[in-house]
Order: C-alpha cells, then structure tokens, then sequence
C-alpha cells in the first residue's frame, strides 16, 4: 500500500495542542513534536474496530503484546530482554519523572545535557532534587558528549542519576557503541543509573547509521540502565497515551513499580490496542515515512543554511531541525519568526538561547511554505 504522506488534514478545532495555539491566525505551526501525517491504516482500523466494540473498560496487558515488543527488540537491535523487564506507563514524561524520584535521597543531583528535551529540565525538581546540566559540544558539525565535563559533574556531590537522549532531540545525533561505552562506563566508575529516552530510536534518517539501546551493549549497561521507548512519535499517537520502559535491575524495577503506584495511571484500552497494531502491522508505512522524512531533511538543511544569520548542522536522526540563529542579532527570533508567519520552539526552554527548533514532520508543500516565509522574513 503507498502511503500519501503529502496530504493536508485540517487539524483545526480538533483540540491540537500544536495547532490551537495559533488558531484565528496565519502562523503555520511547526513547534511541538507532534507530526501532521495521518496515523497508518491498520492502526485507524483497529481503533474503529475497539470503539465498535462499545465498551472500553479497564485494561490487563496482553501476554501477545509483551511478545511483540520482546520479538521486535530483538529483530531490530539483537537485544534479549525478559517479559518481567517491561513496565507499561501512560507516556515517556511520566516515566522519567519516576526516574527521577526512585533514584537516590532528597537533594541529589541529577545530571542531564543542553540543549535538552524540556521535562528534562523540570523533572528533578518535581522530585526534591537538584539539576545539573553539562552543555553538549560540537565536534566535526556534530552534537556530541562531553566526557571530561560530565565527569567533572559526576565527581562533585551526590550525583544518582543522568538524563540521556538517544538518539539526541533535538540536535539529531544517533549515538555510536564507542560514544555509549564510554558513558556506560563514566556512570558505573560514579555509580549513576542512566535513564535513557529511546522515543526517538525509529527516526534514523542516515542510511549509514543505526540506533543502539544504551542498556544493549553489555551487562553493566543493562544493571545501570532505565529505558523508555514508545510507538507514540513513531506512528504519530501521542495522544492516546502509551509507553514502556525496560528495566533489567531488579531492585531498581522494585523501586520504579513502587513509586509509580497510585500515581502513575494504566495504560487506556485504545492506547494498547494501537501499540500492538503499529508494532505488528505498520513496519511498511513507517518504512515509507522515513524516506518522506529524509526527504524533507535535506530541504531543510539545503534552505536553512542559506538564510543570512542561520546555521543548520547535518540532522541524522529525528523529525526536529535544531537551528542556529545567533548571527542574525534577532533579540526574540520566535516573535520575529511568528510575525513571518511560522510558530517554532523557543531555544531557552531547552536550556540554550540563540536557537529555535522547527518540526519538518508536516506535507512538503506546508513545510516549504514556511521555508519560503522564514526566509523572506531574513532577507
């Protein structure tokens, strides 16, 4: 089936986080991670199939389920986990906030990057601990981990957790076995668990490159790791609500479960259903994204370098550009890109001013209509 990722959906008055923002005014969208492709075939089936059915009552995780994400693990990666591992969560953010309170005593530092994915810079505190951020460095145009600072991080105070993103959002890297090694072993010489946020694992766009989960490289990997994946970027369900994290630990898995009770809601019926659709029927329409995708990646890295003040690295992986818009001595870029007409995220939020990220995950036609605005509003 050929999949026409180029049609517009009219995504007003639908209750879209993404597009009521700037309803009632000519600003395109191109914020939040939130894709404007039709969810697959299948997947919409499924859901129709569900609500027919008429009653959607509280739910169990289907064994079949489990299977399925045990089997395409295995398939992608050659990573062996156990079905006990798999704990289900209503969302990613969800999870990483209970990361971040099972993970050492009140007041202990919790270490992440910048530019980093915004729950990343919150979550500590939600959970009376103290936040401690290490910049990114670039290296050969390229995102990349700064051991000697991270180090430097993990030796100062109690340090329990760090907060990696692999692959990056939103700089776009896909971390390579030498670069994880080596933080794996950074956190075990200091004694710090690693919750590593995989959302993004499906959205490699290098033909070259692959994505390797953190915890799949070794056995200490594995006993120091908290993962989180989810089919929710992938197939575009963000809104139904559904993620697992993997946790081989089993003292640490205690912990996450124990925490997580009477807070942390199941997972709801029409969420599950999709998640087990997308992962066992959709593999040819997510197959098709990817090239749409890597389409619309070098539009926006061939107009964005071209824009006077803008700088744009090579993005292997990820729906989201992360831009530098420093040389263009614009005081507030996302009021000025507003005002050409384009709605993009404000760089501060990420912990890192003089940047703004835009989502290519749109129809080309809309994603080179706000090219061509962005640019005219430069010139």
């Amino acid at each position: 089936m050929k999949y026409n990722f180029d049609e517009i959906i009219n995504r007003t008055h639908t209750s879209s986080m993404k597009w009521e923002k700037y309803r009632g005014r000519d600003i395109i969208p191109m914020w939040v991670a939130d894709m404007d492709f039709k969810a697959p075939q299948p997947l919409l089936d499924t859901l129709r199939q569900s609500i027919e059915h008429g009653i959607m009552g509280y739910t169990l995780i289907p064994d079949k389920l489990n299977e399925l994400i045990i089997e395409n693990l295995y398939t992608l990666y050659d990573w062996k986990i156990e079905k006990e591992w798999l704990i289900w969560t209503p969302g990613v953010v969800s999870a990483l906030n209970v990361a971040c309170a099972v993970c050492g005593s009140s007041f202990d530092k919790i270490v992440t990057t910048t530019p980093a994915y915004p729950p990343f810079l919150t979550a500590p505190s939600n959970h009376g601990k103290l936040l401690a951020t290490v910049p990114m460095i670039e290296i050969n145009q390229r995102a990349a981990l700064d051991y000697h600072a991270l180090e430097k991080e993990f030796k100062s105070n109690n340090t329990s957790l760090f907060m990696f993103c692999n692959p990056y959002n939103p700089c776009g890297s896909v971390f390579t076995k030498d670069e994880i090694n080596q933080l794996v072993e950074l956190c075990t010489k200091y004694d710090v668990i690693i919750c590593s946020d995989e959302i993004h694992s499906d959205f490699v766009l290098d033909q070259n490159k692959y994505h390797i989960p953190t915890a799949s490289i070794s056995k200490t990997a594995a006993n120091q790791t908290i993962t989180l994946m989810a089919p929710s970027k992938t197939y575009n369900i963000p809104g139904l609500g559904c993620s697992f994290a993997i946790i081989q630990d089993e003292n640490l898995r205690k912990k996450f479960k124990s925490r997580s009770k009477g807070l942390i809601p199941e997972v709801n019926l029409l969420g599950l259903f999709a998640t087990k659709t997308a992962y066992k029927e959709c593999h040819e329409w997510l197959a098709q994204l990817i090239v749409y995708l890597r389409k619309n990646r070098d539009i926006v890295q061939e107009h964005i370098n071209k824009m006077p003040g803008c700088r744009l690295n090579p993005i292997e992986s990820t729906y989201l550009a992360w831009i530098d818009v420093k040389d263009t001595n614009i005081d507030d870029p996302i009021a000025f890109f507003e005002q050409a007409g384009v709605g993009l995220s404000d760089g501060k939020f990420f912990g890192q001013k003089g940047f703004v990220r835009l989502n290519f995950g749109c129809p080309r036609s809309v994603l080179e209509k706000g090219l061509r605005r962005m640019a005219a509003a430069l010139l």
